[in-house]
């Protein structure tokens, strides 16, 4: 009797984006409940994946048709009398993300928790999946592969290893001592070579502190797109969606880096230290932790520190990078709704399902977390004369969790106290479980402050002093509260704001001020024009009703931030910023 779950996987007519598939379950109980995930690890949402499943048959392994019928969302039932069953069905794949599947004329992507029905009987097993390419198409996938067929140590590793099928050929280089291979959709690069190099340099960074590579070959998937942005973390590969026409720009080109160095550090952090609470994965329902704030928000303050260090952006750059993220965390009114534990906990209702209301009722665990773990890292530095930092608190949680048995929910702040040598209860106190606004003084140990000033446009993302020549005492700015979306149509409406006090409401299609027309950027500029105390009169139709709602503006926030650095430096603020970012601390802000 076989004690392996088989697949076949077949794209006989890709332009109907239906994929194929055969699943083969060995011999073992008399009802054979086979189910589809509801969600896939590392994307805290339940997608419910079985709305995409159709046609399913059943047969005895001699070819005698079986009943298989619906018993929820997710399960199909088969009377198999203890014999072997085989499953076909068909799954359309048609949504080009990260998280779910895509299959068109040109390629095919597949994410197993997408595609692959499974049981609880077998999931431990090896699953072995046979993919039936069309001609001049090929598989790459970071599994082994083995007498034709790709193999997979069970369930949870092969929903863990996405499948990509079309006519590329892969960029290859070594890192650590281990061979990646780079597989790119939907663009021709201008520079593989550059990519693969600079690859390379954050992946050997990565390893550096480590002491090496968790895995025997990795594969990177990027799919260039023309609009939309993310990745997902796997054991052994990553998928990366990218705008194409972003990778030629220097910021662009940054983004890809960070987005590569984010999704690569999670080899440790998520795919080998995990949080206990997701130990096993339960595909059927959501899995709760209030880790995430580290895993994810950890991984992102890392990622642009890993280019950095790679040698790949300068101190400035990463610098201001940090003041961005300061930025986006003080322009969310949500960080006084929310705290860091809640917004992990409740990522599946509420990171991945905003709304309107979400920046007033929210914060992102990607973003305080990201600034919460800068802020960890310079206390640990600070507490022992930068003898340590975090990365410590990650190579110990790495001792001693990086075999899947998972970090308890404390587990990550007594790690960084044991490292620090002091019991840091207050800091996570604060910035976990309050929504006080976070403690900067500790940007001082590396000679740095955090500055504020308003916005200079709706595209300002901070991180930068005032234009020069710009008075401090420059005259105030009026200020309405609102961020828009197309043309002029409100999109949120900030909490406390005067348009909020107004009444003015989500999807008000804002057509003029004061009687003259405007769009989404004049609206916004003539406000500034203003004087706070000023009233203007917004014209607007809200759901096809012509309406004019007076606002008194108010004085535009300073909410950008940036850090600067501190007069006077001590000697000893300046070897802190060199161990910390690598540079000294008068090295040119345009040195890489």
């Amino acid at each position: 009797m076989s004690h392996t779950v088989r697949y076949r996987v077949s794209m006989p007519r890709p332009h109907t984006h239906l994929v194929e598939v055969e699943a083969t379950f060995p011999g073992g109980p008399a009802t054979l409940d086979v189910r589809m995930p509801v969600w896939t690890p590392g994307s805290y949402l339940v997608r419910e994946f079985a709305r995409h499943v159709q046609d399913v048959t059943a047969r005895a392994e001699d070819g005698t048709p079986l009943p298989a019928r619906r018993v929820d969302k997710r399960t199909w039932r088969v009377d198999a009398g203890g014999a072997a069953v085989t499953l076909a069905y068909r799954v359309y794949a048609n949504e080009l993300t990260v998280r779910t599947s895509h299959l068109d004329g040109t390629h095919a992507y597949l994410n197993g928790a997408s595609v692959f029905l499974y049981t609880e009987e077998t999931r431990g097993l090896e699953h072995h999946v046979t993919v039936e390419e069309p001609p001049g198409w090929r598989t790459s996938c970071a599994l082994e592969r083995r007498d034709g067929a790709f193999v997979a140590a069970d369930y949870d590793t092969l929903v863990d290893s996405p499948f990509e099928v079309g006519p590329h050929r892969p960029l290859t280089f070594i890192a650590a001592g281990v061979p990646h291979e780079v597989v790119v959709w939907g663009d021709t690069l201008a520079d593989p070579e550059r990519l693969c190099g600079a690859l390379q340099r954050i992946c050997e960074a990565q390893a550096r502190v480590f002491g090496g590579l968790p895995m025997p070959r990795y594969l990177f998937l990027l799919y260039l797109t023309d609009k939309g942005r993310g990745g997902l973390e796997h054991q052994a590969s990553t998928a990366l969606l990218f705008p194409r026409t972003a990778v030629a720009s220097g910021r662009g080109w940054e983004d890809l880096l960070t987005l590569a160095a984010h999704e690569y550090f999670h080899l440790w952090m998520v795919k080998r230290v995990k949080p206990r609470a997701l130990v096993p994965f339960d595909y059927s329902q959501e899995n709760y932790t209030t880790l995430l704030w580290a895993f994810e928000g950890t991984t992102g303050y890392y990622d642009n520190l890993f280019v950095r260090r790679a040698g790949l952006m300068s101190a400035q750059r990463y610098l201001t990078r940090l003041g961005e993220t300061l930025t986006a965390l003080h322009s969310t009114p949500g960080r006084r709704v929310q705290t860091l534990l809640e917004s992990s906990l409740l990522s599946w209702v509420k990171h991945y399902r905003p709304d309107e209301h979400s920046p007033n009722s929210a914060i992102s665990y990607y973003i305080k977390g990201e600034v919460t773990s800068a802020l960890l890292d310079l206390e640990i530095r600070r507490a022992t004369g930068d003898a340590r930092g975090l990365d410590d608190v990650l190579r110990l949680l790495w001792e001693r969790h990086g075999d899947g048995s998972g970090v308890p929910e404390d587990g990550v702040e007594a790690a960084a106290s044991e490292v620090a040598g002091k019991d840091l209860a207050p800091f996570f106190d604060r910035a976990l479980r309050t929504t006080q606004e976070l403690d900067y003084s500790v940007f001082a140990h590396v000679g740095l402050e955090a500055c504020f000033r308003p916005r200079e446009s709706p595209g300002d993302k901070g991180g930068t002093p005032p234009p020069r020549g710009k008075a401090a005492d420059a005259k105030p700015r009026g200020w309405m509260g609102l961020t828009l979306k197309g043309n002029a149509t409100v999109a949120t409406v900030l909490d406390g704001s005067p348009a909020q006090e107004a009444g003015l409401y989500a999807e008000d299609e804002v057509v003029a001020l004061d009687g003259w027309k405007v769009d989404g950027s004049s609206l916004l500029a003539r406000c500034e024009e203003k004087w706070p105390g000023e009233v203007a009169r917004v014209t607007l139709f809200r759901r096809d009703r012509l309406l004019e709602v007076p606002v008194t503006l108010g004085a535009k926030p300073a909410e950008a931030v940036w850090l600067a650095r501190v007069d006077n430096p001590t000697d000893a603020q300046k070897a802190a910023y060199q161990a910390w970012l690598g540079a000294p601390w008068d090295e040119s802000p345009g040195t890489t």
